[in-house]
């Protein structure tokens, strides 16, 4: 007998769960859009759990007849297409037919469903993938997808599972991506069945706000373009409004959410002179290509897709958005009928019209050295400030005079009688001993206060933490509301107290010591640190939000610093259990001695 076998349907169905059926968010991705291709105008989400308990999805599409109800939990069933021609033409979301079947491997599903102009529906129970139930039901026109305990059966993938907050994060991302590929469509999304989103039919820009937050509306620039390779739509932000976290980054292409990194960097690139370092801006760009020229087919999940002309595509977007940038005066752009207008007064009447003169130094020669050049030339130069006060007359007369050896090159007096000074406003140079050390004074500063805040109880019980004179608002977008609140109560033990808002965002009310003036820079790292999968845990937690805090309340890149504040800086950090490192791993300082300067040097 062979060693080869077959392995039954519904092991390998199992199998493709673990490409299709990541977590709760793929589930409902897959059956929102599965609504969407059976012509549904009405959607209903509600997850429990955070989609562990239960993921329940109503539309009010055109419903399924009794045979194909039980024939679409069959691997690789499906209506979208009928040969691999149609692959070339494909219009529809899913079309591989490997959701369902993948869904009800790994939890108990109950589906109700009945079509158009039909007196009763069908009622599908399975648990596994094996049918349990299969009978005639009184329900209303269209499709009602029940998915219980998911992963019940794969103990293993359930707890591989992150956080509810995490989780809920992903189910959010997921639904607003297809919400906002369909504006014309109402959705509404509802978690432990409170609602969170109630979205109805609008325009895009309508469908944008609803989901931000009504203050994005003057924050949107419009995009339009159509050439014979591509039809731009949508919108941008305004640079003013861009932030330090990603997530309001949203690309279509023909109707479905792909991500793409050469058209993000198409649009990065559009930004560049107007966008702070570190920040993105807000965008959901629409691209329409003909459907032979793309392939969609080539990542399970379908949100990665190949172009057949994607450098034309990416010179294209780049100078959409840079145009539409231009046009809503937020970004630099040329007038050239103002440059070509030349406003010249009139010269006044009794003004006597003189030769231009033209100022001459007789005695200048360039052969000389510094010290015989013509005393008006140093008497211009010592009136100069190069950012350390005015240089010296003497100074002057050899400055640009030639040593005749290397020993005649000596060290300001300041540095000889100064144990550190400051290169470049960033960098500390200090002796000790026969050892030159440099010292990145930010990445300092971030080590020094991570370890301030963790010995100080990250505000536990209000130590470290400051309470604010007046409660400072923050807009945020519902999902990101969502991911603060629930976490309030944990952040609030490290220093950060939060309410939410009854019109959205919420409100500060304290924060860690040497933070208030860096309130919206909190927020954002918070909100990075609650998509991590390290929030879960306490010591991890504790420790991401140390960092979060020393990122935050460290000083800027370049900054002068007095030599009490280096000083200051230098003790402090070999005061540190840990000087060597920032709190992200990066090196703090770099030693050098007589060998290492003579290896450089060689």
């Amino acid at each position: 007998m062979g060693s080869i076998v077959q392995l039954s349907e519904h092991v390998s169905n199992q199998i493709a769960a673990g490409e299709v059926v990541g977590r709760p968010a793929s589930v409902v991705k897959e059956l929102i859009e599965n609504a969407v291709d059976a012509g549904a105008t009405d959607i209903d989400v509600v997850v429990v759990d955070a989609g562990r308990t239960l993921i329940q999805v109503v539309d009010n599409g055109k419903g399924m007849s009794s045979d194909d109800s039980q024939l679409c939990f069959k691997r690789h069933a499906t209506s979208k297409i009928s040969s691999a021609d149609d692959l070339l033409s494909l219009v529809t979301k899913g079309f591989r037919g490997e959701a369902l079947a993948s869904i009800s491997a790994v939890s108990q599903v109950e589906l109700k469903t009945r079509e158009a102009g039909t007196e009763l529906g069908t009622r599908v129970v399975l648990s596994g993938s094996d049918t349990g139930e299969v009978d005639e039901i009184a329900c209303s026109e269209g499709t009602q997808f029940a998915i219980k305990n998911l992963f019940f059966n794969v103990p293993a993938r359930r707890n591989f599972l992150k956080s509810d907050q995490v989780e809920l994060r992903h189910i959010i991302a997921e639904f607003q991506r297809v919400a906002m590929a369909h504006p014309d469509l109402s959705f509404r999304l509802q978690s432990n069945f409170s609602d969170l989103f109630n979205l109805r039919p609008g325009s895009l820009r309508q469908r944008v706000v609803a989901i931000f937050g009504t203050k994005y509306d003057e924050r949107l620039v419009p995009l339009d373009e159509s050439t014979d390779v591509v039809k731009i739509s949508g919108f941008v932000g305004k640079p003013s409004f861009s932030r330090k976290t990603r997530g309001e980054q949203f690309l279509f292409v023909n109707g479905r959410f792909i991500k793409h990194p050469l058209m993000h960097k198409a649009i990065m690139k559009a930004y560049e002179g107007v966008l702070a370092p570190g920040n993105f801006p807000l965008y959901t760009v629409f691209l329409e290509v003909d459907p032979k020229r793309i392939d969609v087919n080539i990542h399970p999940t379908k949100v990665e897709a190949k172009f057949e002309e994607d450098q034309a595509i990416f010179s294209i977007l780049r100078s959409t958005i840079k145009r539409g940038l231009g046009k809503h005066n937020v970004a630099p752009s040329l007038n050239f009928d103002t440059e070509l207008s030349i406003s010249i007064d009139p010269v006044p009447s009794n003004k006597i019209i003189e030769e231009p003169q033209v100022q001459i130094d007789p005695t200048y020669n360039p052969f000389k050295t510094a010290s015989t050049t013509s005393r008006s030339s140093s008497s211009y130069m010592k009136s100069m400030d190069f950012g350390c006060g005015a240089i010296e007359e003497a100074n002057i007369d050899n400055f640009f005079e030639v040593k005749e050896s290397v020993e005649m090159l000596e060290f300001p007096d300041t540095i000889e009688s100064s144990k550190y000074f400051q290169f470049q406003n960033r960098f500390i140079v200090t002796i000790q001993g026969e050892n030159l050390i440099l010292i990145d004074a930010r990445r300092a500063h971030k080590r020094i206060l991570y370890e301030q805040y963790l010995d100080d109880g990250m505000g536990l019980e209000g130590e470290g933490s400051q309470k604010l004179l007046f409660p400072e608002p923050i807009e945020l977008n519902s999902a990101d509301t969502i991911l603060l609140v629930e976490a309030s109560d944990v952040l609030a033990t490290y220093g950060l107290e939060l309410e939410e808002l009854v019109a959205g965002g919420v409100e500060i009310i304290s924060v860690p010591s040497g933070l208030a003036g860096k309130i919206q820079d909190c927020i954002d790292s918070v909100l990075e640190a609650l998509r991590d999968g390290t929030w879960a845990d306490e010591e991890g937690r504790r420790e991401k939000l140390a960092a979060v805090w020393a990122q935050v309340g460290s000083i800027p890149k370049t900054k002068k610093l007095s030599d009490e504040e280096m000083s200051a800086m230098i003790g402090g950090l070999f005061s540190c259990a840990s000087p060597a490192t920032d709190p992200w791993g990066k090196s703090v300082f770099t030693v050098f001695n007589a060998k290492s300067i003579d290896d450089i040097l060689g």
